[in-house]
C-alpha cells in the first residue's frame, strides 16, 4: 500500500458488510483510522477486529443514520477516539422494489430516511470536524438507479437520484470551506444486500437472476465491493484534489449504452 491516506481519519457508514467494509479495510490500509459506522453492533465490530488484526487503527459505532442523535453521538465518539475527522464516506443503504404503483408509503419513507436523510443528517454532522481539520472529503454513495430508469425500483431510483443532486448541492456549498463532495453511482456488486434482488429477478433462482442481470454489462460480469473501494479511495485521496461535484459512473459500462 502507498498510505495515500496516511495520518487521516475516515468516518464510514454501512461499514459492517460489502462495499462498506471492503473501504474501511482499505482506508486502513492505506493509513487512515476508520470509524466503522453500522446499524449492527456485532458487524461493525467484525470490521473493526479485522482491521486492527492487520496492524490499524479503527472504532467500532453502532449508529442508525436516519436519527440525527444516533449520529452526532457516533461523530463525538470517533473524534474522542482519533482527535479529529477528515473523510467521510456516506455509505449506508437500503433498496426498495415495487413500481410506483405497487410502492408502499412505508418503504418509500425507509428508503429515503436511509439513503437520502442519511446521508444529510451525517454529512451535517460531520462537517463541521472537517472544516475544524481545514478541510477533507465526502463521498456520497449513488447508483446507476439514480442515473437511469431501473425498472421495479421507484423509490430507490428516485433516492438515489437525490443523492446525486445533493452531492453537487454540497459540493458548491462546501467548496469554500476546502471540503470536496463526490458521489459514486456502482453499478450493481455482488453484496449480501443483492443477492435477494438477483434471487428474485430470477423467480427464485439465482443464476438465473444473474444471467439476465448480466446482459447490462458489456464488461460481462457484476462489479466487486473491493473495487467500488478503490474508486471511495481515489475520491477521498488527494489525487483527486480537483474533483468535487462529481457523479462517477463504476457501473461495467452499464450507463454506456
Amino acid at each position: 500500500m502507498t498510505g495515500r491516506l496516511q495520518g487521516r481519519v475516515a468516518m464510514i457508514t454501512g461499514a459492517g458488510s460489502g462495499i462498506g467494509r471492503a473501504s474501511a479495510e482499505l482506508f486502513a490500509a492505506e493509513g487512515a483510522a476508520v470509524a466503522v459506522v453500522d446499524l449492527r453492533a456485532d458487524a461493525a465490530q467484525e470490521t473493526a477486529d479485522k482491521i486492527t488484526a492487520s496492524g490499524g487503527r479503527a472504532l467500532a459505532l453502532a449508529a442508525d443514520v436516519t436519527s440525527a442523535q444516533q449520529v452526532e453521538a457516533a461523530v463525538g465518539q470517533a473524534v474522542a477516539e482519533f482527535g479529529s475527522l477528515d473523510l467521510l464516506y456516506n455509505n449506508a443503504g437500503i433498496d426498495s422494489r415495487g413500481s410506483v404503483a405497487e410502492a408502499t408509503e412505508e418503504d418509500w419513507d425507509r428508503c429515503f430516511a436511509v439513503n437520502v436523510k442519511g446521508t444529510f443528517l451525517c454529512s451535517k454532522a460531520v462537517v463541521p470536524h472537517l472544516r475544524d481539520a481545514g478541510g477533507g472529503a465526502i463521498v456520497n454513495q449513488g447508483s446507476v438507479a439514480g442515473l437511469v430508469a431501473v425498472p421495479n425500483f421507484a423509490a430507490y431510483c428516485a433516492a438515489k437520484g437525490a443523492v446525486a443532486s445533493l452531492t453537487r448541492s454540497m459540493a458548491v456549498d462546501l467548496a469554500p470551506q476546502r471540503i470536496r463532495v463526490n458521489a459514486i453511482c456502482p453499478g450493481t456488486v455482488f453484496t449480501p444486500l443483492m443477492e435477494p434482488m438477483l434471487r428474485a429477478r430470477g423467480g427464485g433462482d439465482l443464476e438465473a437472476g444473474l444471467a439476465k442481470t448480466l446482459v447490462k454489462y458489456p464488461i460481462g460480469r457484476l462489479g466487486t465491493p473491493e473495487e467500488i473501494a478503490r474508486v471511495a479511495l481515489f475520491l477521498s485521496s488527494d489525487e483527486a484534489s480537483f474533483m468535487t461535484g462529481s457523479i462517477v459512473a463504476a457501473d461495467g459500462g452499464m450507463t454506456a449504452q
